[in-house]
Order: structure tokens, then C-alpha cells, then sequence
């Protein structure tokens, strides 16, 4: 089943009774991912927090279905896509967003910045674009011969960074000190830069010519990487019955911002709220640990990893409409989170295996928390 599946609104599941056992498969398949209902019901024996530390989720949830809303006006399908960038908004984090030319990246990216009232930068990578291009770089003001700092364009809130890995090395560098410190350092000082800080970045993985491929440390810093596949038939049907008499895409005017700065704040900190227990943080661990001693792996996942699957487990159990992380949240974005951290071995990819292939056995094969 589909994360848009999981996160979309639902009837309150049926009442059950207490001390009921959970009883579901330990083997973890992203086809069968449990309904929404099941996810609510996770702890057996009632909900883990007292009345009085429970955390009121509906402006959250509200929220989402809004942007999801004013998304949906132009962009057909790509759900899983439009609830992780949502997901990873709301976790703190950047999202590299990864498929074939045509497919909507840029344009779900430009969408969802508008849904929030916010500085939206675009920063087109080429080949030729040096880190001050996109940094800032100090001149010399002639009227009072003084240098002053002009900012690059990263200095925004929603930051759209289009086709990266065509940029060069010391270019996609200078993203190292802005997406994990969320600073620029030039000459000597140190920039800070406007709260909310997104970064939404797209690669085409099919063509070599003119590109550079991104350093693992680059790769590290994204919180998510998402791979967007081809619409179906009937994807692809509503796409020409949306677009015949609207060539350039004039419905664009129609998405209206519903999210402020502030309330991006807000609820990012109730996110941070959601409960998770002693268990399901020795789960994480226990996962990402296994990357490190794999076979199949040549390198494994850092503790940045943990962190990143720690902050969207909390994000997705928030808009899922629960205060408190289940089994089945981690297990959702095990993948998301993992598989542009982990490199197989050679003789592995050359037999066709995939990070797909790895993460899930690794699930399979970890006791997971009652």
C-alpha cells in the first residue's frame, strides 16, 4: 500500500478491546502496509500517553489536506510524492527528488512552495555555476569603499534546486554548510539563514553527459530521497483531459499559499512532541546498525541516518492522525531514508540487486517492538 494511503483522512477505527494481542505478520512488505485504522490501533491496551500529555493534531492534519488540496488542482497522481515532501516539511529536512524528464518533479516542488507564505528561490545548477552563484560573495561598495555581502539566491525559505547534479563538485559543495547548519560562511563571517529552511532539490538519473554525481556526504544531508516513476494509464489520461485547453498551465494561478511561516514552525514543534518509545528507538538503532555489517553493503548508514527515520517516523504518525510512533511508521520510511545512504556491493548490483532488496530483508530479518 501507498504512504498516501496510510496518510490520508479515515473514519475512527472500531473500538477494541483492552489486552486484545496485535496479531500481523513480522515479515515488513511495502505492499502491505496495514490501513490507517490499524496504525491507531497499534498499542495493545489503550493509547500509550495519559489524557492530559495527549496532543491535539486536527490544525496538523487540517493543514495538510490543504496543501494537498491546492497541489491536486494541477498535478495529477504523484501522492506518495506530495505526502513525503509534506512529511519532510514538517520533519525539518531537504528532499532530493529523483525520476525521468517530464514527470512533474520541478512542478510538484514549485507547487507546494506555493502552498506556503514564505520567500520561494529558484536556482537553476549548470555546469557552469560557481558556489558563489549560489552562496553570495562580498564586493566592494565604491561609494563608501567599503565590502559589503550580497546574498545568493539560497537565502530564502523554500529553496528549488533544479537538475543539482548538473552543476560541478566545489558547486554542489557549497551546499554542505547550508543544509546542515542552515548558514553560509563567506570571508570570515557567518550568514545565518531564515527560519523555515527547505530545500527541494530534483536529479534526472538517465542522462551521463554534462552531469556530476553527487557526493555521498551531499546525499547524506538530504533527509529523503524520492523516486518518481511514470504515471500509469489513467494517470496519464487525466493528465490530457486536465491540460487540452490550458497549454501553459494557467491553473498554476489558481494555488493559493495556506501555510504561514509561523504555523510551519508551529507545527513542525508539535511534531517533535509525538511520543516514541524506549523500544522503537532500540528498533532504529538496531536497523541502521544492521546497514553497517551487511554483506551485501559496501557502505553503510551513519547515525544522521537514525536521526533522519527517528523525525520522519514522528511526521508521519502525526498527519496519520496519531500523537505517539508505531512499528509501522519506521517501517515506512525505512526506504525513503535509507536508500540513498547505503551502496551495494559490486558483485551485488551486477546481479541486480536493488537498496530496495537490502532494506527489506533487513527489516524482515530485526524482531520488531510489541
Amino acid at each position: 500500500m501507498h504512504l498516501w494511503k496510510i496518510l490520508a483522512p479515515a473514519a475512527p477505527p472500531p473500538n477494541v478491546p483492552p489486552n486484545v494481542p496485535h496479531e500481523r505478520s513480522p515479515e515488513y512488505d511495502p505492499e502491505l502496509t496495514p490501513s490507517l485504522g490499524e496504525l491507531r490501533e497499534e498499542r495493545p491496551g489503550g493509547h500509550p500517553l495519559a489524557p492530559e500529555d495527549r496532543i491535539n493534531l486536527d490544525a496538523l492534519h487540517a493543514a495538510a489536506d490543504r496543501i494537498r488540496a491546492e497541489v491536486g488542482k494541477l498535478i495529477v497522481g504523484q501522492r506518495d510524492l506530495i505526502d513525503l515532501l509534506i512529511v519532510s516539511l514538517l520533519a525539518g529536512g531537504h528532499v532530493l527528488v529523483e525520476g525521468v524528464p517530464g514527470i512533474a518533479k520541478t512542478l510538484t516542488a514549485r507547487l507546494i512552495a506555493k502552498t506556503i507564505d514564505a520567500e520561494y528561490r529558484r536556482i537553476q545548477f549548470t555546469p557552469d555555476l560557481m558556489p558563489s552563484d549560489v552562496t553570495g560573495t562580498t564586493v566592494l561598495n565604491t561609494s563608501d569603499a567599503r565590502f559589503v555581502f550580497n546574498r545568493g539566491p539560497v537565502f530564502g525559505n523554500l529553496i528549488l534546486i533544479d537538475e543539482i547534479n548538473r552543476a560541478p563538485a566545489k558547486t554542489q559543495a557549497a551546499l554542505f554548510e547550508v543544509m546542515a547548519e542552515q548558514q553560509v560562511t563567506v570571508d570570515g563571517t557567518t550568514h545565518v539563514l531564515p527560519d523555515p529552511f527547505f530545500v527541494i532539490a530534483t536529479q534526472n538519473p538517465i542522462e551521463q553527459e554534462g552531469t556530476y554525481r553527487l557526493p555521498e556526504a551531499q546525499l547524506d544531508r538530504f533527509l529523503v530521497r524520492v523516486v518518481v516513476d511514470y504515471p500509469d494509464q489513467t494517470e496519464e489520461r487525466d493528465i490530457l483531459y486536465r491540460f487540452r485547453s490550458d497549454f501553459m498551465q494557467r491553473q498554476q494561478e489558481e494555488v493559493q499559499a495556506v501555510l504561514s511561516k509561523a504555523q510551519v514552525a508551529e507545527y513542525r514543534a508539535v511534531v517533535e512532541k509525538v511520543f516514541i518509545r524506549d523500544e522503537l528507538l532500540d528498533y532504529i538503532a538496531a536497523v541502521v546498525y544492521r546497514t553497517r555489517t551487511h554483506p551485501d553493503l559496501y557502505l553503510g548508514a551513519s547515525p544522521r541516518a537514525s536521526l533522519a527515520i527517528l523525525r520522519l517516523s514522528k511526521a508521519v504518525a502525526a498527519l496519520a492522525g496519531r500523537d505517539f510512533v508505531t512499528p509501522d511508521d519506521i517501517q515506512l520510511v525505512a526506504f525513503p531514508a535509507l536508500n540513498h545512504r547505503i551502496i551495494l556491493t559490486p558483485e551485488r548490483e551486477m546481479e541486480g540487486f536493488g537498496t530496495r532488496d537490502v532494506i527489506k530483508e533487513i527489516l524482515q530479518g530485526i524482531e520488531i517492538p510489541r
